[in-house]
């Protein structure tokens, strides 16, 4: 009789298989990591895209003079969970920069997510070697993404749902609830995951029917960890943001930065590109197909319908269903978050990092089973062999799975997927850091984005801030961008001054080549705004010369082969 190779390759001293997995598991989440950190530290103006949003004003916890009464800082400050801040503010007391514990935490959140998904994987189906591969399909997705690498609150989804999932398929209560606390702290639209699960547990599929759970315990755990988790949302719920409200459908739908091309696109005319499709708006990521392996997740409902044909399935366990619960109850609350749209932020949030990970999971079960049953297949065949047969055709298997999963990545253009932007006027950044903290600078030039993090001075609007979803910061932001535009193409030097007053401006930048019709047509963030940016342009053709251009060269304190950084004292001056 023919063993199962794969089965036996995998149970063969069991506990010893396990760590080596493991191991390896882990070792993929370090080199990934590892790609990631080289990339972070390969030029000296080099930060994470999102970091730009979320991590620049943490520069406080290190000089609390920077940043002062700046509505950018104070924004992003407020709308990041306790938890998060608490770590970098940790940081930064043991004299680690903000930018860069940004850059060391990736690859450790990585191992964590590599640990809970090779044990969860493991609650469902016990076979070392499927855990393995389930780690490392779940790695390469998340590698390919730039959640994890923004090491922002969205980073700290995968590790601690998957830690939920482990600990609620071992039925341990108090690391449950501990997960449920740290997501509060760190993610907390993951807490109404955690709490349709915990629902969940208390019904049963008997034949067709629906039927409540007869244990008690389950209803003790739910009621402690729903329990838990109104009391972390509760402080979410009661505070009262200076920021608030939270942008409603109807103003939404009157701003372009909502439409196709917006710097928050959502509204899509195509119903399933709306909820179907990718985006902030749809429940299928884009990238869920990504690597391709995942596919073969779709797969695994139907093989469960052939099991005499794959002895492999027998190894599954119930835990399995927490999969298509996680997917219930991601469905649902993407439904709730439509249904209340913006008060429970964006919906794609609640499908996107549980598709994830029930795809690696699902694909890696099913890549074992499917192999496990082709080995076996070549092994029966060298009868003559048997147990050499068998080995070759085990190991045969497992190289033909080597060159498929772990070669993955090197047919993939950009891996590791990490969005970092390199500073392009390093000049113009060390020039800034030697103004005063409090200096405030205006400009519409797409640098801007990086002043805040390289040069650590406060700038009175750029897109990259530009994020619409709580109107009593968007409202006075968007009023700054429409001033800002109106101003720099006026030739009324009263406007002009009034302006430069109004908000405080000790700076302007501006790109030499902007003062052309055809420069304020073709900036797409611009023409978010109107009629502002019509008028700009209409002004340029009519031949009028802004002031701030015809004073450019005289007011100058600052200039690159593009840009020229103009003293606003200056312009006051020339503007009596």
């Amino acid at each position: 009789m023919v063993s199962k190779s794969l089965t036996f390759v995998s149970f063969q001293l069991r506990k010893q298989n396990e760590l080596f997995w493991l191991s390896l598991s882990i070792t993929f989440a370090v080199v990934y990591g590892l790609l990631g950190i080289r990339e972070g530290f390969s030029h000296e103006w080099i930060v994470q895209d999102d970091a730009r949003q979320h991590v620049f004003w943490m520069l406080r916890y290190t000089d609390p003079e920077l940043f002062a009464n700046d509505l950018i800082a104070d924004y992003f400050q407020s709308v990041a969970p306790v938890g998060y801040t608490s770590l970098y503010r940790l940081a930064a007391a043991l004299g680690i920069n903000p930018l860069v514990f940004n850059k060391f935490l990736p690859p450790i959140i990585g191992i964590a997510c590599t640990y809970y998904c090779f044990y969860f994987c493991q609650r469902i189906f016990p076979v070392p070697f499927t855990c393995f591969l389930s780690s490392l399909i779940f790695n390469q997705i998340i590698w390919m993404k730039d959640d994890i690498i923004s090491a922002t609150p969205r980073a700290f989804a995968y590790p601690l749902l998957l830690a939920f999932l482990y600990y609620l398929s071992k039925r341990s209560l108090f690391p449950c609830l501990i997960i449920i606390a740290l997501l509060g702290a760190f993610y907390p639209q993951g807490i109404f995951l955690c709490a349709g699960m915990l629902v969940l547990q208390l019904v049963r599929w008997q034949g067709m029917r629906l039927r409540f759970s007869a244990n008690f315990d389950d209803y003790y755990f739910c009621v402690m960890g729903l329990g838990v988790a109104v009391a972390v949302l509760s402080p979410y719920a009661l505070h009262l943001s200076e920021f608030a409200p939270v942008i409603s459908v109807e103003q939404a739908k009157k701003l372009p930065e909502f439409y196709l091309k917006g710097r928050s696109a959502f509204f899509k005319d195509n119903w399933y590109d709306f909820y179907i499709g990718g985006g902030r708006s749809g429940m299928i990521p884009n990238s869920i197909w990504t690597p391709a392996t995942t596919i073969f997740s779709l797969l695994l409902p139907i093989l469960l319908r052939f099991r005499q044909r794959f002895p492999l399935l027998n190894k599954i366990q119930s835990d399995i269903n927490l999969l298509p619960q996680l997917m219930v109850t991601s469905v649902f609350m993407f439904a709730m978050a439509h249904l209340f749209l913006f008060r429970l932020h964006l919906p794609s949030r609640y499908t996107s990092y549980s598709l994830r990970i029930i795809v690696a999971v699902a694909a890696g079960i099913t890549l074992s089973i499917i192999t496990d049953a082709l080995v076996n297949k070549i092994a029966a065949k060298a009868s003559n062999f048997k147990l050499i047969g068998q080995k070759i055709a085990a190991s045969l298997g497992l190289i033909a799975i080597a060159i498929a999963l772990l070669g993955y990545p090197s047919f993939v253009d950009s891996f590791p997927v990490t969005k970092y932007k390199t500073g392009a006027i390093p000049s113009l950044y060390e020039f800034l850091q030697q103004q005063p903290k409090d200096t405030l600078i205006a400009s519409l030039i797409a640098d801007a984005d990086n002043i805040p993090t390289f040069a650590q001075r406060s700038i009175l609007a750029s897109r990259e801030y530009a994020i619409p979803y709580h109107w009593g910061y968007y409202q006075p932001f968007r009023q700054r961008i429409i001033d800002l535009i109106a101003n720099q193409y006026t030739s009324d030097p009263n406007q002009l001054r009034r302006f430069i007053r109004r908000y405080g401006i000790d700076l302007w930048i501006v790109e030499n080549s902007s003062f052309t019709p055809e420069y304020v047509d073709n900036n797409r963030w611009f023409r978010q705004y109107q009629p502002v940016t019509k008028e700009a342009a209409d002004s340029l053709r009519q031949g009028n010369v802004p002031f701030l251009l015809a004073y450019q060269d005289k007011c100058k304190v600052f200039e690159h082969d593009r840009f020229t950084v103009i003293a606003t004292e200056c312009l006051l001056d020339k503007a009596k």
